[in-house]
């Protein structure tokens, strides 16, 4: 009964801590997916050239999506004419933040991991997406197969599906937009892998001993490889490797290893490889999976050195917390969005599997 009360008090205060900021998040990623539709995205980031690959991971770093549901938006950018160095730029910077999950970070981890975080994937997409643009140039885009008039073609569809996504928003559909999107559709796709991330946060916090990493483990390269080893496996989107991340550090995780989590961990995972293996070739694959590896394992050093050598506090809560009242009534929002978004999610896998 113990060991039940602490586990469900530290997943409470974990809960609190984030719920406001996270709300806040899913609003705004709603405004995002409203007024930055994936035909915007597409029209911009046409051909090959290295200014595509930049503004292609400048796009995708506040997109709230994960590294499952960016491979359908990656795949409709290169049928649309996106060149690879761009869509595999959009694949690595997307999924390992967002507008909530940056919202997660400040409330958990404090300011300086808040920002870092997004700087570190909009840097490792235009890295990767330069490696695929150097090293795999031997197909020709999808664009580059298509006739003119085809491409014309698409192109006016593009625009025709923005303006009349402009029309429906003047029509006063901004609101329902944002929160159909915020508070149902991305808690389907996004709540339970948060809910569990949550639990295992909460179970870390209880089990785990004080300084257990500090004892155990040394801070060095060593340990940003084995948060590698850890990370890339394991399916956990942006927002819910956060409280996962933060229970670590308390246990003694240097700042820098917990980055390298945070990076791998939401960025590559067996599914989404095998996907672009298929439909982008071996080697963009190689380049996409060694390009996550290479800035995280930079990302992490850099880190760890301002924290160590320069002696910067580089990881802390939010220093100025809500109050109580508005902390626990979010809290009980929060978990009544993320259940019935997970509640969805299951029941539409128990249909799909009656269908079949």
């Amino acid at each position: 009964m113990g060991f039940l009360k602490t586990f469900l008090k530290d997943f409470w205060d974990i809960l609190g801590e984030m719920s406001p900021y996270l709300i806040l998040g899913f609003f705004i990623a709603g405004l995002v997916s409203v007024f930055l539709s994936a035909s915007f995205v597409r029209r911009h980031l046409g051909g090959g050239s290295l200014p595509a690959v930049f503004k292609a991971s400048l796009f995708g770093v506040p997109l709230p999506l994960c590294s499952c549901g960016v491979m359908p938006v990656t795949l409709s950018l290169k049928e649309a004419g996106a060149g690879k160095g761009s869509a595999v730029s959009f694949l690595i910077s997307t999924p390992q933040t967002g507008i909530d999950s940056v919202a997660v970070t400040y409330s958990l981890l404090g300011p300086v991991f808040a920002i870092v975080r997004p700087v570190a994937a909009f840097i490792s997409g235009i890295f990767g997406g330069m490696a695929v643009s150097i090293f795999d140039k031997e197909l020709a885009t999808s664009a580059d197969q298509q006739p003119a008039q085809q491409q014309d073609k698409s192109k006016n569809e593009n625009t025709e599906t923005y303006s009349q996504q402009l029309k429906r928003l003047g029509a006063g559909g901004v609101l329902k937009e944002t929160f159909s999107f915020g508070f149902a559709h991305l808690p389907l796709k996004t709540g339970r892998a948060m809910l569990i991330g949550l639990i295992i946060a909460a179970l870390i916090t209880v089990i785990v001993p004080d300084d257990f990493f500090v004892e155990q483990i040394q801070p060095g390269f060593w340990t940003l490889a084995l948060m590698v080893v850890l990370g890339i496996p394991i399916y956990v989107c942006s927002s819910a490797s956060v409280p996962i991340a933060a229970a670590l550090i308390m246990k003694g995780l240097s700042p820098g290893a917990a980055l390298v989590f945070l990076m791998t961990g939401p960025a590559t995972n067996a599914a989404s490889y095998a996907v672009l293996w298929k439909h982008f070739g071996g080697r963009c694959a190689l380049l996409y999976f060694g390009s996550v590896v290479v800035c995280a394992l930079a990302a992490g050093i850099i880190l760890d050195y301002f924290t160590f050598e320069v002696g910067m506090n580089v990881a802390e809560a939010a220093m100025a917390m809500p109050p109580a009242w508005l902390r626990n009534s979010s809290a009980v929002i929060l978990l009544a969005v993320l259940l019935i978004g997970t509640f969805r999610d299951l029941a539409a896998g128990i249909k799909n599997k009656q269908a079949e």
